[in-house]
């Protein structure tokens, strides 16, 4: 912003150039009412951040103008954290949503293309290896790659891992490294606590970048694990962009059916809490370990 003085200096200048003298009363006084002028219509910088569109509960969102029936509308809008009722300016949407739909969609594309951050893979205790692809373009357009670990891994699972566990866990980014930060630090400790308590015994966790689900088949074999589980980042949507999955099946072998996973979905903030998810989750091992059976042949 130009301050008063700066306007000052660049109106004489320009009164100079014109030879204009200074004892002009008329021309300094028409110069005095000019920067009183401006300075009184100078817009004062903000000094602040605006609303966060993307921290906004679209469950309380209510943007449509003399509604019918609000309370009974923001009832159904519990049920899901959909886009709904939120109106519109002429034939178009408002601007409110369609920053809304904006940001959502950024932090999509966040999830996907950005890596799991090492520091937190460390300080969860995992170690990482890595699939066959040797970056995320080739994660995203070869995802046959992503279900075979890198020879190095490989090597890595059957050094480093306990040998014929009860229960393999590990972590792997899938298509949403935001999922992982977000939820694996309450569900991981969650599960090994409910796991304990069960007397059931884990085999050693780690971390698999770029991973697709099918990555299991081959840890299972490894591992010698009964039961193999993978905390995976899911697909983002527009709701959120850090839901993860677990994937669990009993004696995962390669090439085997889907239909032999059992998967818990929708675990973050707004859908199954992390924290209840992972009791969640070792209640479901356990039911799998007695029952010798996962996906469609396991009857919870």
């Amino acid at each position: 912003m130009v301050s008063e003085k700066d306007l000052r200096d660049i109106i004489a200048q320009v009164l100079t150039e014109m030879n204009v003298g200074a004892g002009d009363s008329a021309v300094a006084g028409s110069v005095e009412k000019a920067v009183k002028a401006s300075c009184e219509n100078c817009t004062e910088i903000e000094d602040g951040c605006l609303e966060d569109v993307a921290a906004i509960d679209l469950r309380t969102q209510y943007l449509i103008e003399n509604p019918v029936s609000r309370e009974a509308y923001y009832d159904l809008k519990q049920y899901a954290p959909c886009r709904l009722g939120i109106g519109k300016a002429g034939a178009r949407y408002r601007t409110l949503p369609v920053l809304e739909f904006r940001a959502a969609h950024s932090a999509a594309q966040d999830a996907v293309f950005s890596d799991v951050d090492q520091d937190f893979i460390d300080n969860m205790g995992l170690f990482t290896i890595q699939t066959k692809c040797d970056c995320k373009d080739t994660y995203l357009t070869r995802p046959d790659l992503g279900r075979v670990l890198s020879d190095e891994g490989a090597a890595a699972v059957k050094e480093k891992c306990k040998k014929n566990p009860t229960v393999q866990i590990y972590v792997s980014d899938g298509l949403s490294s935001a999922a992982i930060a977000a939820n694996v630090g309450d569900v991981l400790p969650a599960i090994e606590q409910g796991l304990k308590s069960y007397g059931i015994n884990c085999g050693t966790p780690f971390f698999v970048k770029y991973g697709r689900v099918g990555a299991m088949d081959q840890i299972s074999e490894l591992t010698g694990a009964d039961v193999t589980c993978v905390l995976i980042g899911e697909r983002p949507g527009l709701i959120t962009a850090e839901s993860m999955s677990a994937y669990i099946a009993y004696k995962a072998t390669v090439g085997m059916p889907e239909a032999r996973r059992t998967v818990v979905s929708n675990i973050h903030k707004d859908g199954t809490i992390p924290a209840e998810a992972g009791a969640h989750i070792a209640d479901i091992i356990k039911k799998i370990l007695d029952a010798k059976a996962s996906g469609t042949d396991l009857k919870l």
